[in-house]
């Protein structure tokens, strides 16, 4: 039985490009149980599986190649726009880690967590950028890493990149809850270029106590998974 399944790139620069790509799938009787093997099969970071839309708010669940997530920032900030192009501009994601607030600001979407609903992620801080661009991914067999230097400290600029062999992910090209652990950890509002040149925003509320990550994200496309 095939399945249909849009796809977007979220956190996307100015121009369009880059970005992380999500699958989108509506679930249903033909999915549940499988939502596992057709996030292994399709190979993205995440694919997040939409249980219900209503009364402004969406209930999902979240799955990388190799498990599920009680939360991830490009899935929630992904989804959101997509609802919205769709007709459906909700105020919350229901995920099972608990209510994800939304918002929206122009072409930018944005998700408000906790920094402890994210993996926990280490934190491993370079002396500068082109460090960071020298990482091999195959260096990091093990756990979940978010490797990250100042750009410019005083302008809160950061260059990422992510590498998680245990959620089955050699290199993610933009990740939203790693990026709120790192404003959660400094204590401060950031701009992250990750991956190839995908652009996050943090901000932090509720005196630090939450985090919202925010960007922008592509029109949709649909993929035939068979």
């Amino acid at each position: 039985m095939s399945l249909l399944v849009n796809v977007v790139d979220v956190f996307v620069d100015a121009a369009g490009a880059h970005g992380n790509q999500l699958g989108i799938v509506w679930a249903s009787s033909s999915t549940r149980k499988r939502e596992q093997a057709i996030a292994a099969d399709l190979g993205f970071s995440e694919t997040i599986f939409i249980d219900a839309v209503e009364a402004g708010a969406a209930t999902a669940r979240i799955y990388t190649p190799a498990r599920e997530l009680p939360f991830a920032g490009h899935p929630t900030v992904g989804l959101a726009a997509w609802l919205r192009d769709n007709g459906d501009e909700i105020k919350h994601i229901d995920v099972p880690a608990g209510s994800v607030r939304v918002r929206f600001d122009g072409d930018l979407v944005f998700a408000t967590a906790l920094p402890e609903w994210a993996p926990p992620f280490e934190l491993d801080q370079l002396a500068n950028p082109d460090e960071v661009e020298a990482v091999d991914p195959d260096a990091y067999g093990l756990g979940m890493h978010y490797v990250w230097a100042w750009f410019d400290e005083t302008r809160k600029r950061v260059r990422a990149r992510m590498f998680a062999p245990e959620l089955g992910i050699r290199e993610d090209e933009a990740t939203g809850s790693a990026a709120v652990r790192l404003s959660a950890e400094l204590g401060q509002d950031l701009e992250i270029v990750q991956g190839s040149g995908s652009l996050l925003h943090t901000h932090l509320r509720y005196l630090g106590q939450q985090v919202e990550v925010g960007g922008r994200v592509s029109a949709a496309r649909v993929l035939e998974l068979r």
